[in-house]
């Protein structure tokens, strides 16, 4: 062991990764295809379990 400190350049940075984007036609696709699945799962659900409140 030795009393030399040992000077090292510190790591390049990376540079970030582009985020991918998404234009709006498909955003706004993506949002009708989302609340269509939504409106057929709680279709499914009411059909499959019943939804009626116990009298």
């Amino acid at each position: 062991m030795s009393n030399v400190i040992k000077f090292e350049r510190p790591p390049e940075d990376k540079p970030p990764k582009p985020k991918m984007t998404v234009s709006p036609t498909a955003r706004k696709a993506l949002t009708w295809v989302g609340v269509a699945a939504a409106l057929v799962a709680a279709w499914g659900y009411f059909t499959l379990f019943g939804g009626g409140a116990p009298l």
